[in-house]
């Protein structure tokens, strides 16, 4: 492999992340900017931001400890009803509302253990444990697709059909994501396999 094919693959790895890091955090401050300029009145952008998150923060805060009350558990049913009588709106609200729960509840270590199914004989595929179990004994697994995570399929299996490995999060999302050609760690002979030689 020539050099400046190598020098070129090694600087698109080091930038190409950081440089979609950047866009999407300029987007968000952007995006968050410009609501907080029309809510405040501020001309300064930055002044707006930090006042904006400051006042939502404020907000979460309230409403968690109001929560903590009987007054919080009455608002949050009534709330509740009124929204699943609304016909479209209560599907996202329900959607959203149990997606929160799930990543803010307990089960969040069991919820993220990766494990292997076999979904046909001689195959295997990685997918998550939620941490819940069907009435017969069941265990619910969730599937991802790749390399886009937020599809899938919700899987009941017997236990004794899942198996459990010693991998990590990080890794296990790092192959499903980069559809089985990511790894945790990028060095010169996985740039060489990719680009190839000339």
């Amino acid at each position: 492999m020539t050099s400046w094919k190598r020098d070129f693959a090694s600087g698109l790895v080091v930038l190409v992340p950081i440089l979609v890091t950047l866009y999407v955090i300029y987007w968000l401050f952007g995006f968050v900017a410009e609501f907080a300029l029309l809510a405040t009145n501020i001309d300064d952008p930055a002044v707006a931001v930090a006042l904006s998150l400051l006042v939502f923060v404020l907000l979460v805060f309230s409403v968690g400890y109001l929560m903590r009350t009987a007054v919080g558990g009455i608002v949050e049913g009534l709330i509740d009803d009124l929204i699943n009588r609304l016909p479209i709106l209560r599907v996202i609200y329900n959607a959203s509302k149990m997606a929160v729960e799930t990543v803010l509840s307990s089960s969040t270590e069991e919820f993220q253990k990766p494990v292997k199914i076999e979904p046909w004989e001689g195959m295997r595929m990685t997918a998550f444990k939620t941490g819940k179990t069907t009435d017969d004994g069941r265990e619910v697994v969730f599937m991802p697709t790749a390399p886009n995570i937020t599809t899938g399929f919700v899987i009941e299996l017997e236990p004794e059909d899942i198996v459990d490995e010693d991998e990590s999060v990080e890794s296990a999302l790092t192959r499903v994501l980069s559809a089985g050609f990511g790894k945790e760690e990028t060095d010169m002979d996985d740039i060489d396999e990719y680009v190839g030689d000339e």
